[in-house]
């Protein structure tokens, strides 16, 4: 498999890109929702409720934090993650405008 070459694609599609990685794999989905329906967790929470692995958690953690999806603070020996509120809506507003694209005539479609 070859090189991305992200440098000839826009900004915008660079970063559509990107956030869909944040739904690529169902322990990220699940963990975003998670996070959404206790407004904040601590890691070890997550493995309980996921059922996955404490690296895993860790690793898919690590990649919405990159993303800016999500935020943590450090609690004492512990990590607190949440949604960014900020980020989070920003990314529905540029999902939004790529998903709610139609064409004008679908009829000429091959």
């Amino acid at each position: 498999m070859g090189l991305t070459k992200s440098e000839i694609f826009t900004d915008k599609q660079n970063q559509i890109a990107q956030l869909a990685k944040a739904f690529g794999h169902p322990a990220r989905v699940a963990i975003l929702e998670y996070l959404f329906k206790t407004n904040s967790c601590v890691c070890g929470d997550l493995v309980n409720e996921i059922g996955l692995a404490q690296p895993t958690i860790s690793q898919h953690l690590k990649e919405l934090k990159q993303l800016g999806l999500i935020k943590g603070t450090i609690e004492g020996t512990s990590v607190c993650y949440c949604i960014d509120t900020n980020n989070w809506s920003q990314m529905k507003q540029l999902l939004s405008e790529f998903l709610d694209q139609d064409m004008e005539d679908a009829s000429n479609c091959c």
